[in-house]
């Protein structure tokens, strides 16, 4: 209440004045809690720009992915290589309608959610996404896409090996277990957008996937990589990708396709959707560019692979990032992470000789470490309300480590039964027979001229 008007409610005569006083400040008192607790109404600016981040990510798997793995096998498995991605785009699509996004995002629990939206019962047109402004069947959508690339991502580990039958059995069960309860504990609100997830509680950040979609898929890659081997005549065979120019346009599309993915993690239209686009470019172009200088410096030529895993490495690294660091912040992110998932794509691979085909773990699993670490040092509390190390708050880098190795530890654990399950009941691995045919003929019965 103003002081003027107090002024001339005392006017009237101290008794009176003092009896009007009270009324003005009840009435005060009274409104303040019904203007806080204002219902959220549909914002179609917002809506507008998460269906079309919904159609950007889903464009990342098909055809980003698919074009970008299947460049880099041998060409007897090119097709085999894009009927992971287009199968696992399918079976996903299901799974998350039938049961997936109610573990995901329902329920009050801490490690996962209810069948409240068990075949997304109750899901109308006039549903909103609490707290966010948009509709829940878009909401819906947007993450669907995120369900569908992290086990597509994992499928880059074990090109070339893999029987189509017993992939689609893991990818279907490690979504049900693995990542859907990793996604609750990350990314699950109430509705007034409270923390629900243990780890949403505890504060750690991730804006768009670090953890959830990266660590998650770059971790179970390099577990099923270990338990089927390596591809026969590994390290003696000539295994150079069939035809770079597939994966030159399929890492096009997801860069183009990441703005949704990360941009569109902000559920709104706003200046942290803006901000997080103008960091995703900042950081794929340094990874893209300090990948390039290691490989001249190292190799003596910038190879065109390089250059397009160096921008996903980036584009991996900055995603936990996205919605919570400055420009600057993006910059030391993204060369660090090019540098690093450079020596993690070659060096580190070559010394402890595991065969990660088109480096799953090297790009994703690094770049998602990485990346959910250094969001601890860059975050700007002025972007994404927490403060990070460079800002004074220290406990934001240990907080982030807690996430990244609980993570790490859950999905190294469950992905290995599962793999081990399937192993003993159906086998994992094609014949050798089968291996040295080429997957397109031996499983699917096509051929690429």
């Amino acid at each position: 209440m103003s002081n003027r008007l107090k002024s001339v409610l005392l006017s009237v005569g101290p008794a009176l004045g003092l009896t009007l006083l009270a009324s003005v400040a009840g009435a005060e008192e009274a409104a303040a809690p019904a203007a806080a607790a204002a219902p959220v109404v549909l914002d179609t600016g917002a809506t507008a720009w998460m269906l079309t981040s919904t159609a950007l990510v889903l464009m990342m798997t098909i055809p980003g992915l698919a074009l970008f793995y299947a460049g880099m096998v041998r060409k007897k498995n090119v097709l085999g290589t894009m009927m992971q991605s287009f199968a696992i785009t399918c079976v996903v699509t299901l799974l998350w309608v039938i049961i997936g996004y109610s573990l995901a995002f329902t329920g009050e629990g801490p490690f996962i959610g209810g069948l409240d939206r068990f075949l997304l019962n109750g899901l109308d047109k006039a549903a909103l996404a609490l707290p966010n402004p948009v509709p829940e069947s878009v909401f819906m959508m947007f993450q669907m896409t995120f369900a569908i690339i992290t086990p597509a991502l994992i499928t880059g580990a074990f090109a070339d090996r893999m029987k189509f039958s017993s992939m689609l059995v893991f990818m279907s069960l490690w979504l049900l277990v693995v990542y859907a309860p990793i996604c609750h504990w990350v990314w699950m609100l109430d509705e007034k957008g409270g923390a629900v997830g243990f780890l949403a509680k505890l504060g750690v950040l991730d804006f768009a996937g670090g953890t959830v979609v990266h660590i998650n898929a770059g971790i179970a890659g390099l577990v099923a990589c270990l338990i089927l081997g390596p591809r026969k005549g590994y390290g003696t065979d000539n295994m150079a990708p069939h035809n770079l120019s597939l994966s030159i346009i399929g890492a096009s599309l997801l860069w183009v396709g990441w703005f949704g993915f990360n941009a569109g993690s902000a559920v709104a239209a706003d200046g942290r959707a803006g901000m997080a686009m103008a960091v995703t470019q900042v950081g794929a172009a340094a990874a893209a560019v300090s990948w390039m200088l290691a490989e001249w410096v190292l190799r003596k030529k910038p190879s065109a692979l390089g250059i397009i895993s160096g921008a996903v490495a980036g584009l991996v690294a900055i995603t936990p990032a996205s919605g919570f660091v400055d420009v600057k912040g993006a910059l030391v992110i993204g060369l660090v992470a090019g540098v690093l998932c450079y020596w993690g794509a070659t060096g580190l691979k070559h010394a402890l000789k595991y065969d990660d085909s088109l480096d799953a773990f090297g790009v994703h699993g690094i770049g998602g470490i990485i990346g959910a670490i250094l969001t601890g040092v860059f975050a700007v509390e002025k972007i994404g309300g927490t403060a990070g190390l460079l800002e004074g708050n220290g406990a934001q880098v240990m907080t982030q480590v807690y996430g990244v190795l609980t993570t790490l530890v859950y999905t190294a654990v469950v992905s290995f039964i599962l793999l081990k399950a399937i192993d003993m009941v159906m086998g994992l691995r094609v014949t050798a027979e089968e291996e040295r045919e080429g997957l397109d003929i031996a499983l699917h019965g096509e051929t690429v001229h």
